[in-house]
């Protein structure tokens, strides 16, 4: 028998939890989050069934405030969800091989200038190299956008994934921002998404993260075609 990977689950905040998601799906009777739901029916093949439990899985807490991609990594096998369990709508549903992107660790950056949304705790920290004493320079009107203080070098920061904005605020700022604009009345400790300080759009929280962990870095490229693509049809 010839097993073949057709849907994976991907972006967990850690390894733990995405272990922790696949015991769930393949144990559901065992798991207390999951004990609720029917279990295989006779006419139902196991891909189906599978199919059906990650459906339901991924509407119930804490999955479905994460910033998970479904990826259908068959075209042939892939299922539609059935309306009343689609996933939310801040998981894109993808097609095709995952593309591995290996980060550069803080040993091999050292004397480098960090690009917008790469995976440094701050777009102002500068290493001093070799016996340079040197200076630690911070520029002088670089502060958050959400609680306006200075940045300092030790801060964790995020941006704004938009290619023409220059929002740059603590993660936590930014964190608590979004949650004070979620609709729900139940309290949570990580949010979904907001609207940016400083460009004014909806921007998703995985979105902020995916970023400053290296991701998107071709987003400005991406959007110079697009707009030229634009004009080309208003032409």
């Amino acid at each position: 028998m010839v097993w073949e990977m057709v849907l994976i689950i991907h972006g967990f905040p850690n390894d733990i939890s995405a272990l922790r998601f696949e015991w769930a799906w393949q144990n559901p009777e065992k798991s207390r989050r999951l004990r609720h739901l029917v279990g295989k029916k006779k006419k139902e093949t196991p891909f189906l069934y599978r199919f059906r439990i990650v459906s339901e899985m991924l509407r119930l807490g804490p999955w479905n405030r994460f910033a998970l991609t479904i990826r259908w990594l068959k075209q042939n096998y892939v299922q539609d969800f059935s309306p009343d369990c689609r996933p939310p709508i801040h998981m894109p549903i993808t097609y095709g091989p995952v593309k591995i992107k290996t980060m550069a660790k803080d040993n091999k950056t050292k004397g480098k200038k960090n690009p917008k949304g790469s995976n440094s705790s701050s777009p102002v920290k500068q290493d001093l190299e070799g016996d340079d004493i040197g200076q630690l320079a911070l520029p002088s009107q670089q502060r958050c956008s959400v609680c306006f203080k200075r940045l300092q070098v030790d801060d964790t920061t995020v941006n704004c994934v938009h290619p023409k904005c220059s929002m740059t605020s603590h993660i936590e700022c930014l964190s608590r921002k979004f949650l004070s604009q979620s609709k729900q009345q139940t309290k949570e400790i990580l949010p979904i998404e907001g609207t940016c300080p400083g460009c004014k759009q909806l921007v998703l929280w995985g979105d902020v993260i995916r970023f400053k962990m290296g991701c998107y870095q071709n987003l400005e490229e991406c959007a110079s075609d697009q707009d030229l693509g634009t004009s080309d049809e208003e032409d």
